[in-house]
């Protein structure tokens, strides 16, 4: 039987990619939960929409919907393209549910950073996030991830 297929942050894969040249890699046993119900496909947003690794931490803007670097670039149109490029990996391969990283101002689900840099969460999602949400993808964050697994293993 084939698997279905998965779009994950590519941070969750051991892909070091977050802007700080890091990952932010499952644990073992998650990840082979992961691998027994599903056929991962890594995507970072960040890097398909053109942005370097490693490269300043941004922060989505609440108020204004743009995404800055620390420094003050205005890097929204690299977040809305990842974004787009994701959507399309998501509807080329048929994918369904997406496991993003939290508190992304790419990935974030449900809780991002104000885009103050000063570490203060708000309720809200991602540029990625909220375009796979908006087409129909079901997205969940790593957090999420066994308790939904162990779900399907149940039924």
């Amino acid at each position: 039987m084939r698997k279905p297929k998965i779009l994950i942050s590519a941070c969750l894969c051991r892909i070091p990619c977050r802007y700080d040249g890091r990952n932010s890699a499952f644990d073992s046993d998650t990840w082979h939960l992961l691998e027994d119900s599903f056929e991962p496909v890594a995507t970072c947003p960040e890097l398909i929409g053109g942005l370097p690794c490693p490269r300043k931490p941004c922060e989505l803007e609440t108020k204004s919907k743009s995404v800055k670097s620390s420094d003050g670039q205005d890097l929204t149109k690299n977040f809305k393209l990842g974004a787009q490029l994701a959507l399309n990996i998501c509807k080329n391969y048929g994918i369904g549910i997406a496991v993003l990283k939290s508190k992304s101002p790419s990935c974030g689900k449900g809780k991002i950073y104000d885009g103050s840099f000063s570490r203060n969460l708000v309720e809200g999602n991602g540029v990625t996030c909220d375009l796979l949400i908006s087409n129909g993808i079901k997205v969940m964050d790593e957090n999420q991830l066994k308790v939904f697994i162990h779900g399907r293993e149940g039924n």
